[in-house]
């Protein structure tokens, strides 16, 4: 199993993206959840911000992928439908599949459409969350319309995903929809997350893959307790997810690879590892988002740390939840 071109050894060691901080803002806590792309000659990020109350989401925008600025909460709360109004997390939109190519959006229906799930009790991360679409025609991205059902549910899953379906990997090959997502087997004491795979295509009715979850824990291992967060992108004539893995300890960035977009072969170490003490992902490197710019391989994840004094966010656990990158190349300071 050949990895060496998924490998992004070179950490950032530095924020790219830190919350407000401001009481009452949609990230006073945290962000969270980066996914990163192109779009009108610039580089954007949609991110998860928590405010105690819940996530709301928003973009951002940078020229380098180094230095980004806040552009817009786009998911808000009270804007749903009842069951997605109090807590939205959007993780993906629909874009070009290949790795080594532009990130740009790909329109279906000469719409852009983007995935989301959502929790419907206020808190962190509060109940079993459903997965939800959302559209727009705005090609600046600021608007958008979410369908009014969700297109997944709990209830209607087995049994290793009745505890709720968390991030979304959307994507169209060959005319078929692709939705990758995490569920967990339960809501409380110490449950499982693994990932599944559902497909459409309408965008609208959805079957899940027979033989889920298509990415298992391993017991004992690095990713023991959770399998999750997919980002699913071509290189060549293969497949690759990049994912975290969790042992109730740690969580690592890992990745597996598919011929077919249905069977995939994890390898079977971590490929980023948490840093040392006091640096920025002692404890998380986890939730990926790929991107590729002039040959070199940008991998953005969430970090978190245990709390300093000096931090312009605390989030709950507590910890400082940031997010940044680590690269296929060294880059300049």
């Amino acid at each position: 199993m050949d990895i060496r071109s998924y490998l992004t050894p070179y950490k950032w060691k530095e924020p790219v993206l830190v919350g407000s901080g401001d009481q009452g803002a949609f990230d006073h806590h945290a962000v969270d959840c980066p996914f990163v792309f192109e779009h009108q000659n610039r580089f954007y990020m949609m991110y998860v911000g928590f405010d105690g109350l819940g996530y709301q989401t928003a973009l951002a925008v940078s020229d380098d992928l180094l230095r980004w600025e806040h552009l817009s909460t786009i998911l808000r709360r009270e804007e749903g439908s009842g069951w997605d109004s109090r807590n939205v997390a959007g993780t993906w939109i629909m874009r070009e599949n290949d790795m080594q190519g532009p990130a740009k959006l790909k329109k279906w229906n000469g719409k852009y459409w983007l995935a989301y799930h959502s929790y419907p009790w206020e808190g962190y991360e509060e109940g079993s969350a459903r997965i939800g679409l959302a559209w727009t025609e705005d090609e600046n991205l600021l608007h958008w319309n979410r369908l009014e059902r969700p297109i997944l549910t709990p209830e209607d899953g087995e049994s290793w995903e009745r505890g709720g379906l968390y991030k979304e990997c959307l994507l169209e090959h060959e005319g078929t929809f692709y939705l990758f997502y995490n569920a967990k087997n339960k809501n409380h004491g110490r449950w499982i997350e693994q990932t599944g795979l559902a497909t459409s295509t309408d965008l609208i009715h959805w079957d899940r893959h027979p033989y889920n979850p298509v990415i298992q824990v391993t017991p004992e291992a690095w990713d023991s307790g959770f399998a999750s967060d997919p980002c699913v992108l071509r290189n060549g004539n293969e497949w690759a997810m990049f994912y975290f893995g969790y042992n109730y300890k740690k969580a690592q960035e890992g990745i597996a690879l598919s011929p077919d977009l249905r069977h995939w072969n994890k390898h079977p170490e971590p490929i980023i590892t948490v840093g040392g003490e006091g640096e920025l992902d002692e404890t998380f490197a986890h939730k990926p988002s790929v991107i590729a710019h002039n040959g070199i391989l940008y991998h953005f994840y969430t970090a978190s740390r245990k709390p300093k004094e000096g931090d312009r966010t605390c989030n709950v656990f507590p910890e400082f939840r940031t997010i940044t990158v680590a690269t296929s190349k060294p880059l300049p300071r």
